[in-house]
């Protein structure tokens, strides 16, 4: 069983910044793509970034610039470094990791969720 856990949100002024974490831990072989969505009110989720196992990156073109993802694969936890946050930044943000488990008889790979971590600027 794999647990994703998310934390670093919080209440921020419009300009300032926060680091999110996300951290994978339970039985697995590997972590491949891990990526960052956030739902806001009334919203649907929406994909903000992701970084493959070997590192690239790709974002949502309304964070480009702004937030920037990375990982420490020693530490199974990926981050999420969010800069210059506007008030529309506000939502709950989700992480997402594509898990590889090597059982007996096959390999699995599925997705896990974690809880969300609440993200609120103000203006």
């Amino acid at each position: 069983q794999v647990q994703v856990v998310e934390s670093g949100g919080g209440l921020v002024q419009a300009g300032e910044s926060l680091n999110l974490s996300c951290a994978v831990t339970g039985r697995m072989n590997a972590i491949n793509t891990v990526s960052w969505f956030r739902q806001a009110p009334g919203k649907q989720r929406q994909f903000v970034a992701d970084i493959t196992a070997d590192g690239d990156t790709h974002s949502a073109d309304s964070v480009k610039g702004r937030f920037t993802i990375s990982r420490v694969n020693a530490k199974n936890t990926v981050y999420l470094q969010l800069n210059s946050l506007r008030p529309e930044d506000t939502a709950v943000y989700y992480c997402n990791a594509e898990i590889h488990f090597e059982g007996d008889y096959e390999d699995v790979e599925y997705d896990s969720w974690g809880q969300g971590t609440q993200v609120t600027v103000s203006s």
